[in-house]
């Protein structure tokens, strides 16, 4: 099938590198061009990002990644993601006044976990120095980029609240008083002197990996987090409870902090095994639906049709239920999955999609998990308000004060992929820390201050993040690198995506550019933890027929402005060794570039 598309496919032998902003995939792309391989790009990519979207990701905040390494020839997921603090108890919170942790301010803050992540993907799976992958972020943050509209808006609608509750980030973001206009020249020094110094602590050693780990040792126990930990002896922030609230993150929780490699979960579909991170994130929700949709014929309904979205949505609102009750961070909670994933399981849930739009929470019982189960739709029930949620907060529908997360997917000419979701330490969700340029995460808002749950706030666990890259195999070789930013939404964009490229032929940019669909159906992530039962968001492109069919079915639709869902990138290796590359012009500044 061929279809009209806004861009090529980029095609390749050498490299390609796909992300969320030009600008970053051009440095990704360099690191390539002076040497480096997939992950050198990955991380001067992320790195890079972290200063050109900052309303999105920053050194503050956590990645998952799903790699490939050649050298050897294995797949694995790299965990930055941060655990909660320590002092993270729910005691301790609700002491505070709390019943329900707020999406901002220092109570929302786990251990920060990027910049670990960074350096692991870079000591362990990169050739190139720490200067050279670092060097890109520190010029950009130092003399400057074009800012885009959407952080200028998102600044501009902060200016009362920065200037008011948090000045230090007034300093950082409105210099001399005034807000930038879009495409502004904007700098962060103080943030780049940071860097600076990060990379001259590392270079007073001899050594790649000596220089890389002692740039490490600056952030967690040197003179990052000296300073990190001396403003949070006293700093008090307001946060959405309305009051102002320490947090409760400490220099030893950073010094005792590790990134770790894993395995990942998969699941085999059509000749594809997909690769997804543990239950500590969301993405088995994409196996599960997969599983689901295993005996559909989804080969038979049309891309954009009624039908094709109808089964899918149906099939994610079952496989998002069980993420509710049955996922956390398996260090601390027993996690079904194999059940989860099992056939006889899916072929059950599968009877469970009708002709007609499901409005009830539906996850599955699994013996010994009964008592579980019932604590956690007890808890649905009473903590889930009705009403529109937060789950993507970067769309055009929502507020500018959300934040929301950067993607990067890279392929090399050995063959080793990227797929990687960096996310947190918004420029809105706390204050900047004096004089290191940057804030922290709020993504402990995901945990529930309720005991006995997978989901339960305890130190050291990992919350349960909504960041989920994708790796995919085709007949046994690793394939394809794909994900995209959006909170709750992002492994729904990712599973139309997928689907409409195995099943319907589509190469990558065509199947991104096609109008995409979500449901709010389930309780959302992001604090106030709520939905919309019944609910859909359709881009309006889909058509009339399509849109006007799935409210006859009892959906209850939303028709999004064209070209407003979704932020999806993907590459692509065929097995001669063509390297293939896509990326939305959805917001108009994701790009990928190869050659």
């Amino acid at each position: 099938m061929s279809m009209f598309t806004t861009r090529p496919e980029i095609l390749g032998t050498f490299g390609v590198v796909a992300s969320t902003h030009w600008i970053a995939s051009a440095v990704g792309m360099r690191m390539l061009e002076i040497g480096g391989n997939a992950f050198d790009a990955a991380v001067a990519t992320g790195m890079a990002l972290q200063v050109l979207e900052p309303h999105l990701n920053g050194p503050g905040g956590d990645l998952p990644a799903v790699i490939y390494s050649a050298r050897k020839d294995k797949v694995e997921v790299i965990c930055a993601q941060g655990p909660a603090p320590a002092g993270a108890t729910i005691e301790h919170y609700t002491r505070e006044g709390m019943d329900i942790i707020p999406g901002d301010g220092l109570l929302a803050t786990v251990i920060p976990g990027a910049f670990d992540g960074w350096m692991t993907m870079l000591r362990d799976y990169g050739r190139l120095s720490l200067r050279e992958v670092m060097e890109p972020a520190i010029h950009y943050a130092e003399h400057g980029h074009p800012v885009l509209p959407r952080v200028a808006a998102t600044i501009a609608g902060m200016t009362d609240f920065f200037r008011e509750k948090w000045p230090t980030s007034y300093e950082t973001w409105l210099p001399g008083g005034h807000a930038p206009a879009a495409n502004d020249i904007v700098r962060n020094p103080v943030l780049a002197e940071t860097w600076k110094k990060i990379v001259a602590e590392g270079e007073a050693k001899s050594g790649r990996e000596e220089q890389i780990e002692a740039a490490r040792d600056a952030f967690y126990k040197g003179f990052v987090a000296e300073r990190m930990s001396d403003w949070l002896k006293t700093a008090e922030v307001k946060d959405a409870s309305g009051a102002r609230h320490r947090g409760v993150l400490t220099a030893d929780d950073l010094a005792n902090y590790r990134a770790t490699i894993e395995a990942p979960v998969t699941y085999d579909y059509h000749g594809w095994t997909v690769a997804k991170t543990g239950p500590w994130g969301q993405g088995p929700v994409l196996l599960q639906s997969l599983a689901i949709l295993k005996d559909i014929d989804l080969a038979g309904m049309a891309t954009g049709g009624a039908d094709f979205v109808h089964h899918v949505v149906e099939a994610m609102k079952l496989a998002y239920a069980d993420r509710e009750v049955y996922y956390g961070d398996p260090d601390f909670a027993s996690v079904p999955l194999d059940h989860l994933l099992s056939d006889g399981y899916n072929e059950e849930r599968r009877k469970l999609i009708g002709a007609t739009a499901s409005r009830d929470l539906r996850p599955g019982r699994v013996p010994g998990f009964d008592a579980q189960h019932d604590a956690t739709m007890a808890l649905l029930e009473a903590m889930s308000p009705t009403g529109q949620g937060v789950y993507e907060p970067t769309m055009a529908h929502l507020s500018e004060k959300r934040g929301d997360t950067v993607h990067i997917d890279v392929i090399d000419r050995e063959g080793n992929m990227v797929s990687v979701t960096p996310s947190g330490g918004w420029l809105q969700s706390s204050p900047t820390i004096p004089g290191l340029g940057f804030c922290l995460n709020s993504r402990a808002q995901m945990f529930w201050l309720k005991d006995g749950l997978p989901t339960s706030l305890a130190p050291g666990k990992r919350p349960r993040t909504t960041l989920t890259p994708s790796l995919a195999l085709h007949e046994g070789r690793p394939a394809m690198a794909f994900g995209t930013p959006g909170g709750d939404q992002q492994d729904q964009w990712q599973l139309a995506f997928f689907l409409r490229h195995v099943h319907h032929g589509l190469n990558l940019q065509e199947a991104i550019d096609l109008p995409l669909f979500h449901t709010t159906h389930f309780p959302s992530s992001f604090y106030p933890r709520s939905r919309q039962p019944g609910h859909i968001m359709v881009e309006e492109t889909i058509g009339a027929e399509t849109l006007n069919d799935l409210k006859a079915r009892g959906h209850e639709i939303t028709a999004a402005e064209p070209w407003s869902i979704g932020r999806l990138s993907a590459a692509k290796r065929d097995k001669s060794g063509l390297l293939r590359a896509a990326a939305t012009p959805r917001l108009m500044q994701a790009y990928a570039i190869g050659r």
